[in-house]
């Protein structure tokens, strides 16, 4: 019986860390026994496993509409105005939607922005910050750049706020990329506005 147990327990100590370290899982506990059975048993955790804050969920549902506020707004002043920089930035702002869906997926959290078309929103304060950006944006050229200049100062206030209360690294480097492209955004819109 000690011999078995003894094979029994070194076999668990050579294989199932190989096995868990494969599945790209971290041993988070030492390896004990259990009193019941004399088995040795192993705690593990994932990172998508930790559980969020109640902070974390809300600006990663808010953040997703919120890049949708920004890319919708876009696509529809480029089909009023025809100019080249509210197609370009629609197009980066897809992708800071597409990155906060991963993370949607990883934390499964349903997405707010399934099923919506162009301009729809959940959230009923983002619904009406659209509203009234397109109405601003309609009004001239100018207004329409400084329709980009409000969305993205707003965008950068919102995820450094998001950073500040947000315990995951991985949400806090997608927060940090997405915080990077709104002030090159910015840039790009307010150099526009100079030239006017």
């Amino acid at each position: 019986m000690i011999k078995k147990f003894s094979i029994f327990a070194i076999l668990v100590l050579i294989l199932l860390p190989a096995s868990v370290m494969a599945a790209g899982t971290q041993i988070v506990g030492p390896m004990v026994g259990r009193p019941d059975s004399g088995a040795a048993t192993v705690s593990v955790s994932s990172p998508q496993t930790l559980a969020l804050t109640d902070d974390e969920t809300y600006w990663l549902i808010y953040m997703r509409e919120e890049e949708k506020v920004a890319r919708d707004v876009y696509l529809t002043l480029n089909d009023t105005w025809k100019l080249r920089i509210f197609n370009n930035i629609a197009a980066s702002e897809q992708t800071h939607m597409d990155a906060i869906k991963k993370l949607l997926d990883t934390y499964s959290i349903p997405d707010p922005a399934a099923g919506k078309g162009i301009g729809e929103f959940t959230n009923p304060d983002l619904q009406k910050l659209y509203n009234d950006l397109i109405l601003q944006g309609n009004i001239s050229k100018v207004e329409a750049l400084k329709v980009g200049v409000i969305i993205e100062e707003t965008d950068i206030d919102d995820l450094n706020e998001a950073i500040a209360t947000s315990q995951h690294n991985d949400i806090k480097t997608v927060y940090s990329n997405l915080l990077q492209g709104s002030l090159n955004h910015l840039d790009a819109f307010e150099s526009q506005l100079a030239k006017y």
